[in-house]
């Protein structure tokens, strides 16, 4: 059996997985992989995560948590997604850097099934965009939630190569949430191990949230004439309806955070582009690319 976790991050997904998979259900069912909601199995792993305290579980319960979750009798592979694997997001900064504590978490979670091959799926964000929406949350101000840490020492190199170091068995997925719009139906298709020509579901789902109506239908125009859609082509047609149709609003965001200033902004993004270039090639990373 495979288990897949998505672990987020927070301000990455919106359960838009959830969304999705739930969308492209009957396929799924047919092909023996089950998505349960977050609702079937955040007490029952919340619960099971307090009592082993980071230990392995046993067979009988694992058995008893498949029990609680599952609606099939015996699926081949189980997907769960959500950001709170990660923990709150008013956690996720730390003297320690950004998500320290990630790597002991996805390994808690692998723990929880130690009998199924267990796979780790998870979007990075830039620090420019997710250290406010960190403070947006209701945990806290600016000032509680950073303690002091500089902003351009939030780095994602060291938490992808402790979750790594934590995890170094375990196939881990990753890419940027800046390309999801592009790369969404590939996302999708790899959690779900969903071939290319199968017909694929709410797959513009994410593309529904930051263009206008014009752009949805110019994507599906376009499509339709297609003969054969490679994944080459798919993204071209995206990128031009991003051009010409995309929502202001959804595109840039505002940063008024205390004491930050554009070039702060940009520093910290450069510093994201460089740390991505050098995760996207460590050796068994699988990242995705627009």
């Amino acid at each position: 059996m495979q288990v897949v976790f998505h672990c987020g991050v927070h301000g990455t997904d919106l359960y838009r997985m959830v969304k999705t998979l739930t969308q492209n259900r009957d396929w799924l069912t047919e092909h023996g992989i089950e998505a349960p909601t977050p609702d079937k199995h955040r007490e029952v792993f919340k619960d099971a995560l307090k009592a082993l305290d980071g230990d392995v579980a046993t067979p009988e319960m694992e058995q008893v948590m498949l029990d609680a979750i599952l609606e099939s009798d015996d699926p081949s592979r189980i997907i769960f997604s959500t950001p709170t694997f990660l923990g709150k997001a008013t956690r996720a900064v730390s003297a320690d850097g950004l998500y320290a504590a990630a790597g002991e978490k996805m390994a808690a979670l692998a723990n929880l099934f130690p009998s199924a091959e267990a796979e780790f799926f998870i979007a990075l964000k830039n620090p420019a965009t997710l250290i406010p929406f960190i403070v947006g949350q209701d945990g806290g101000s600016y000032e509680q939630i950073m303690s002091g840490t500089p902003p351009e020492s939030l780095r994602w190199g060291p938490a992808i190569r402790a979750i790594q170091a934590a995890i170094p068995d375990h196939r881990l997925v990753v890419w940027c949430h800046e390309d999801t719009s592009l790369i969404w139906p590939e996302v999708v298709r790899r959690i779900a191990t969903m071939p290319s020509d199968v017909p694929l579901k709410a797959g513009l789902q994410v593309l529904g949230d930051i263009l206008q109506p014009e752009g949805i239908h110019m994507i599906r125009a376009e499509m339709a004439k297609q003969d054969r859609l490679t994944v080459e082509s798919r993204r071209a047609i995206f990128s031009a309806a991003l051009a010409q149709h995309a929502l202001p609003d959804q595109m840039e965001i505002e940063v008024t955070l205390p004491g930050w200033t554009q070039e702060l902004v940009d520093h910290i993004s450069d510093l994201y582009d460089e740390d991505v270039a050098q995760i996207a090639a460590l050796p068994g990373i699988e990242f995705i690319t627009p």
